[in-house]
């Protein structure tokens, strides 16, 4: 019953998901969202925020914190926002 943007996506997720069932990952989330920017007012108006959606999160056996994204084309959308991850202390981690 989940919908995924690729084949590439579905098949990464059932490899995340065997690797938790072993014990190897935890805390497998996917479609986390995170705020580049908040939403604000300018001029009367609201300005919606800027997002990220991450395919996947993790955290490894080590305690590390993985966001993980299944690519096929890195627009200059993503690189972009992959910018700003970057500069919030994130990194992105391509499939």
């Amino acid at each position: 019953g989940i919908r995924f943007d690729s084949k590439k996506e579905c098949q990464y997720f059932i490899y995340l998901e065997a690797l938790e069932a072993q014990g190897k990952i935890s805390d497998l989330k996917r479609q986390v969202r995170f705020t580049l920017q908040p939403s604000f007012s300018h001029q009367g108006k609201t300005i919606r925020a800027i997002t990220y959606v991450a395919d996947f999160t993790y955290v490894d056996s080590d305690g590390k914190y993985h966001i993980i994204d299944t690519k096929g084309v890195k627009t200059d959308v993503y690189l972009l926002k992959k910018k700003i991850m970057q500069f919030q202390g994130h990194e992105i981690e391509e499939v």
